[in-house]
């Protein structure tokens, strides 16, 4: 009889599991990092465009007629 993998696992010492999966979490934040990178890139480029800023100030229009101020 073949004991499965999880069995063999489950049965390792919790600190070595650890040691074992430290660069799975090294690579989920790379990852994560990138996709921030990439989505304030496009956000940059957006919001630095005519149609982003004529958004950024009808925005802001509102939001200061809103507040009384404007």
């Amino acid at each position: 009889m073949t004991r499965s993998p999880v069995a063999h696992i489950r049965r390792m010492p919790a600190g070595r599991r650890r040691r074992n999966q430290r660069g799975v979490a090294s690579a989920e934040y790379a990852v994560a990092t990138a996709a921030g990178c990439g989505l304030a890139a496009v956000l940059i480029k957006l919001l630095t465009s005519d149609w982003g800023q004529s958004l950024l100030k009808t925005l802001f229009d509102l939001i200061f007629k809103v507040i009384g101020l404007g």
